[in-house]
C-alpha cells in the first residue's frame, strides 16, 4: 500500500464536484441572490466561500501550489462571504472557481499517499501549539464542501430548485 494515492479513497469527490458545478452553473442571478436566512450570506457568496477555502487549507495551510491559478491567490485575507459581500459574483464565474480550486485537490488525490497523510503541518504565526496533519487538512476541505452543498441543498429546495443530488 506504500505509495499508492490516496484518489481510490475520494472517487466520489471529483463527482460531487462535477454535479455542484452543473448546478451552480444554470443558476440564474436572482437565484444566487437567494438568503437562505436573514443572517446568513446569499447563495453566491456561500458557493465562493467553499471554492475559496479550499485554496486556503490546501495551499496556504498544506502548501499546495496552485493558488495562482485560481480566483484567490489570496485566500487567506480574500474569499467571498468571509471578506466581500459586495462583489456579487455570477454563475459563470463560480463555475470557474469551483472548476481551478478543484484542480488543486485533483493534485493532492494524484500526490498524497497514505504514508504523506500523517505529515504534520505546523504554523507558528498562528499562536501556540497549532499543529495538523496532511489528512486533517483534506478531510477537512471535503467535509466543507459536503456541509456547503447541503447548506445550499436546503435553501434550493425551500426555493423549489433543482438541487445538487450526490446520491444520483
Amino acid at each position: 500500500m506504500t505509495g499508492q494515492t490516496i484518489r481510490p479513497a475520494f472517487r466520489v469527490w471529483p463527482e460531487y464536484d462535477r454535479r455542484l458545478r452543473e448546478v451552480v452553473g444554470a443558476m440564474t442571478a436572482e437565484e444566487l441572490a437567494i438568503k437562505p436566512s436573514p443572517d446568513r450570506w446569499p447563495l453566491w457568496a456561500s458557493i465562493g466561500h467553499l471554492a475559496c477555502q479550499r485554496v486556503f487549507g490546501l495551499c496556504d495551510v498544506a502548501g499546495e501550489p496552485g493558488a495562482e491559478t485560481t480566483a484567490f491567490p489570496n485566500a487567506g485575507f480574500d474569499c467571498p462571504g468571509d471578506d466581500d459581500l459586495e462583489h456579487v459574483w455570477e454563475a459563470d464565474a463560480l463555475v470557474d472557481a469551483l472548476a481551478s480550486s478543484f484542480r488543486i485537490i485533483e493534485g493532492c488525490l494524484d500526490r498524497w499517499t497514505l504514508d504523506t497523510l500523517g505529515e504534520e503541518i505546523r504554523i507558528d504565526d498562528w499562536g501556540g501549539e497549532w499543529a495538523r496533519t496532511r489528512g486533517d487538512m483534506l478531510a477537512r476541505t471535503f467535509a466543507h464542501d459536503v456541509w456547503h452543498i447541503t447548506e445550499l441543498n436546503e435553501a434550493l429546495g425551500v426555493a423549489g430548485l433543482r438541487q445538487v443530488d450526490l446520491w444520483e
